[in-house]
């Protein structure tokens, strides 16, 4: 009382003091609930809780009831409180999920660094090279000039060494010749003397010289290339190209990617696009994430990933522009839903006799005598019925015997088909939506069936004898037959049966659809209501099926359903039956 009358006369003499208590004070009481809902969450009790702040508090009573947590001041629900701190654990995460990515790009930082300096050695190293291969190829050039000239020079040196030698000759004998006295011998040498003048080579060589000491022809100036090489700098980094996300398709199983220059950049030699699969909504993920994979020179500014399988829920995009020598930054990612069916074949429920690899099922006709044979041993210890075990071995059991006692619609906990009904369900279940899937069977398969079923099928039953499944069985023995089966009747499909077979199934629309996976020619459709979630469902004796998921339900079969949904066909003799 005697601080609250203080507190009273400190806010009229000073209304700012006043003010900044009653922060405090509302400050102070947030913190204690929060504390106080900590203290609970760690196991202490509520009235522990309470009394360990004002145990004479009325708001903190032993009468003041829980989920509530209170103060003087205000009062907070235990439920709020939690929400916030689930808030902050959530930040948190995004807080060390954004350190881990600085941590990592740091690191990046380094090592792009070191490699950028390997780069420019390499470079520098290759210039010089270059240089030096041109320095020695140029000097070669002068030696060789050098040695044509001087070699021209020495020829032209011997050839008039020998007319000088010849015209010495020439000249001894007209001297003496002068000193002859008899007129006729005389006349004689001047003839000779005269014809050999005539026929002197020193009258028919040049005295040009042949070639010039000037070797200025091969000199080089590297005015130009030094002021070339002076002005090199670091090539401009291409800008980063924008992810354009209204003109991005993701539809058969593809994803078509656009984007755009930020400026007309006319340097720019190709695109390089990476993609990774992605759980998570959002900026990339440091941890817990795939690798990119990469798409390298793309000329366009735009591109089709074909042939995907959608198995996450996202796809990270990014894409980066680069000249002749150096890769931009990456554009902003972009995360694109892939939104796909993706299932496994269940093999704790899959008949003993067919072998279970994730999407693939192969008849294997001695996969379950080592089963039987400790079955049969379990039977005989617990004093079974002779007439059940007699049945059992005889593979023809009632199926309305055993059909309510066997079903179970907990994945795991169910029995394993058995008997005739050579049958594997998927794992996960068809609740809503349009979804789609292939099934390719080998070509040595001579019997099998696709299609889906209630959780409820029995471990006797087999697709399309129940009014809980619906399925199209091929049938290779002897003659091959194609029909569609449900509530154990039959219609025959005077169709051919393709190599792949894709089955549409829209839950709300209740709609069943088998196409021809290739040419997207519908096969059959089935009709109805469905009011419990879909399996699909294989049945398979002699050869292997293999189930293709993660895929969207291809366009062409959205178009087929479109028009189909509006016509009435002969495909409907089935199609009601529930």
């Amino acid at each position: 009382m005697v601080m609250d009358q203080q507190n009273r006369q400190a806010c009229r003499a000073d209304p700012d003091p006043c003010e900044r208590l009653k922060e405090l004070m509302y400050v102070s009481n947030i913190v204690a609930n929060q504390v106080a809902v900590c203290m609970a969450m760690v196991g202490r009790s509520p009235r522990e809780s309470r009394n360990r702040y004002d145990p004479e508090s009325p708001s903190l009573g032993r009468n003041n009831p829980l989920p509530w947590v209170a103060s003087g001041y205000v009062l907070v629900p235990a439920e709020t409180l939690q929400r916030i701190v689930s808030t902050l654990a959530n930040k948190n995460d995004e807080i060390h999920n954004f350190i881990d990515m600085l941590n990592h790009t740091i690191k990046n930082v380094q090592v792009n660094s070191s490699n950028a300096i390997s780069e420019l050695d390499e470079e520098f190293d290759g210039l010089y090279s270059i240089l030096d291969e041109m320095k020695g190829s140029m000097a070669n050039t002068i030696q060789q000039e050098e040695a044509r000239k001087i070699q021209a020079l020495q020829d032209q040196l011997s050839q008039c060494s020998n007319a000088l030698e010849s015209s010495e000759e020439l000249l001894e004998l007209a001297a003496q010749s002068l000193d002859i006295k008899d007129p006729v011998e005389f006349l004689k040498a001047a003839r000779q003397i005269k014809d050999r003048v005539t026929m002197a080579s020193a009258f028919r060589i040049s005295l040009k010289p042949k070639v010039s000491d000037s070797m200025t022809h091969l000199m080089v100036d590297f005015t130009l290339e030094r002021r070339m090489l002076q002005a090199v700098k670091f090539l401009p980094v291409p800008k980063a190209p924008e992810i354009d996300l209204t003109a991005c398709l993701v539809a058969d199983n593809c994803i078509t990617v656009s984007w755009r220059m930020p400026e007309e950049d006319s340097r720019i030699d190709h695109f390089v696009l990476e993609y990774r699969k992605t759980n998570f909504d959002g900026l990339p993920r440091v941890k817990d994430e795939q690798r990119w994979e990469l798409i390298d020179y793309i000329k366009a500014t735009e591109y089709t990933l074909s042939g995907l399988k959608f198995d996450t829920k996202y796809m990270n995009l990014r894409v980066q522009a680069c000249n002749k020598a150096v890769a931009g930054e990456y554009s902003d990612p972009v995360t694109l839903e892939t939104k796909a069916f993706v299932f496994s074949l269940d093999s704790t429920s899959s008949h003993l006799n067919l072998k279970v690899e994730g999407t693939y099922v192969e008849w294997d006709p001695a996969g379950g005598k080592g089963q039987e044979k400790i079955k049969e041993k379990e039977n005989k210890s617990s004093g079974q019925n002779p007439l059940l075990k007699s049945n059992r071995r005889s593979g023809a059991p009632s199926p309305k015997r055993t059909s309510i006692s066997t079903r179970s619609s907990v994945r795991g906990s169910r029995d394993h088909f058995t008997g005739e009904s050579y049958t594997v369900l998927g794992d996960t279940a068809v609740e809503s939506g349009q979804h789609y899937w292939e099934v390719r069977a080998q070509k040595d398969c001579k019997s099998y069936s696709v299609g889906v079923t209630y959780r409820n099928l029995g471990k006797f039953d087999q697709l399309g004898k129940t009014s809980s499944s619906w399925c199209i069985h091929i049938n290779n023995w002897l003659q091959t037959t194609f029909s569609a089966k449900h509530n154990n009747k039959t219609k025959t499909l005077e169709i051919p049966v393709p190599d792949r077979i894709g089955v549409y199934c829209d839950f709300d629309g209740g709609q069943l659809a088998f196409y021809n996976a290739n040419s997207k020619e519908l096969l059959h459709t089935f009709r109805t209501k469905f009011t419990q979630p879909l399996l699909p469902g294989f049945m398979i004796w002699c050869g292997g099926l293999t189930v293709s998921t993660g895929l969207q339900v291809p366009s062409a079969v959205k178009t087929l359903q479109k028009s189909e949904n509006g016509l009435s066909g002969s495909t409907s003799s089935l199609n009601n039956i529930a």
